[in-house]
């Protein structure tokens, strides 16, 4: 009896019959081996470009939330009294009104005036603060909301401001309330020296206190990103002594150096701004929400040629690149908004989500394109000219005609020709 051999040892062997019918079976195990590689190779690659595009839209995200921050405050602060530190509640007044224009509220602002200019009894326009002397911008406005006014300006209650450090009976409107998301704009103006700004001419801060102060801050986790402009003679010596991490600061002057005034005003004797601030302010009015100006663009904003001082800047304790952070990250509240009338699908994967607006989806030819509001035209009033002002005679000006006709007429025809005339 012939003995049988096992059918798996039929597919292999060479001294098998050369017939179509015998390589069948192989050609077919061939195929299905060929087809589960191709699917296995198609599943590898879909999920290398799936791997791909999540990262692809983790570094847009990343790049969409780079600044790292969700809310924005100011402090701002006049620390001069007196009619003759007008310029100095002028310069706070008018940062106060740009971050308000670029979107921080009131409610976002800690404002401090050692002094009212609006209501001193020197103001010959009451109710009124200008910042330059043609006298259409007024920068105190209807709706100035100051939160420490006169007497309140001091260092105790600026550090306790900064460290969160305050009565709990202290209202909301004088708290700064930020957090470790917070980018902070804090201003400062007055009368400074080497190390040391003024408050009210009976009390000084040091840059040893400030630096002090924002470490705490840091510490505490008060901000994520915090901005410090001084405009005060030798400001740069303020920030020296800094070693916090994330702070940029600005100075109008070097040590050594006055800052000086600007836009004198012969009708109130006293100069309305300062040189520095004037520049920063001419510059934020060419701002809006959408701007993509960076801080670079900032520091070139008053060469030495314009503010006689030098300006200066520090930002090694900065974790960016100035030239990627935005003019609207510290003067603005600008939150990341794209507006797309396409469909995204929220869940990777999944082909179940539709639009349910689709129905209503207008057609992008048809919209009006996104524009920003008309804003006061600043820059256009800045640069004009002053208006001329009407001419009025001077203070005994009539009277001195009167008594040049009747000596000319006493010169010619004497007294004997008065009986002619009564």
């Amino acid at each position: 009896m012939e003995s049988q051999k096992p059918a798996g040892l039929l597919y292999g062997t060479a001294s098998a019959p050369s017939g179509a019918g015998s390589l069948k079976p192989a050609n077919m195990a061939v195929t299905y081996c060929f087809s589960r590689l191709a699917t296995a190779l198609v599943a590898v690659l879909l999920l290398s470009f799936g791997s791909v595009a999540a990262s692809h839209v983790e570094d847009q995200a990343e790049q969409f939330f780079r600044s790292g921050h969700t809310n924005n405050w100011a402090v701002l602060v006049c620390t001069s009294r007196f009619w003759f530190n007008y310029r100095h509640v002028a310069n706070t007044l008018s940062v106060y009104r740009s971050v308000k224009r670029l979107g921080i509220p009131d409610s976002h602002i800690v404002l401090m005036l050692a002094d009212d200019m609006a209501c001193n009894p020197r103001n010959p326009k009451p109710a009124t603060v200008f910042s330059h002397k043609n006298m259409e911008l007024n920068v105190y406005g209807d709706d100035v909301e100051v939160d420490y006014r006169s007497y309140e300006v001091t260092v105790e209650n600026f550090l306790r401001v900064l460290t969160g450090r305050i009565p709990p009976s202290t209202p909301r409107s004088k708290r700064l309330l930020s957090d470790d998301r917070s980018n902070i704009l804090i201003y400062m103006t007055g009368h400074g020296g080497n190390g040391f700004l003024k408050f009210q001419d009976s009390e000084e801060i040091t840059n040893i206190e400030l630096a002090d102060a924002f470490e705490q801050m840091w510490q505490k986790r008060r901000y994520n990103e915090l901005l410090f402009i001084i405009d005060t003679c030798q400001g740069a010596s303020m920030y020296e002594r800094f070693y916090s991490p994330n702070i940029m600061a600005l100075a109008s002057s070097q040590v050594g150096e006055d800052s000086l005034s600007h836009q004198p005003d012969p009708a109130i004797g006293v100069h309305l701004m300062d040189r520095y601030t004037f520049y920063v302010l001419e510059f934020l009015e060419e701002i809006n929400p959408a701007s993509q100006t960076n801080m670079n663009d900032l520091f070139q904003v008053c060469p030495k040629s314009l503010c006689v001082s030098t300006p200066g800047h520090r930002t090694d304790l900065f974790q960016r690149d100035p030239k990627n952070v935005l003019i609207t990250d510290f003067f603005g509240s600008v939150r990341k908004v794209e507006i797309t009338t396409e469909t995204i699908n929220l869940q990777q994967g999944s082909e179940i989500m539709e639009s349910s607006y689709k129905e209503d989806q207008m057609d992008e030819e048809a919209m009006e394109p996104l524009k920003y509001a008309e804003q006061l035209p600043v820059a256009q009033i800045i640069h004009q000219k002053p208006k001329l002002k009407d001419w009025h005679p001077p203070g005994g000006f009539i009277l001195g005609l009167w008594a040049l006709i009747i000596m000319v007429f006493f010169k010619t025809y004497g007294i004997k020709h008065m009986k002619f005339i009564f």
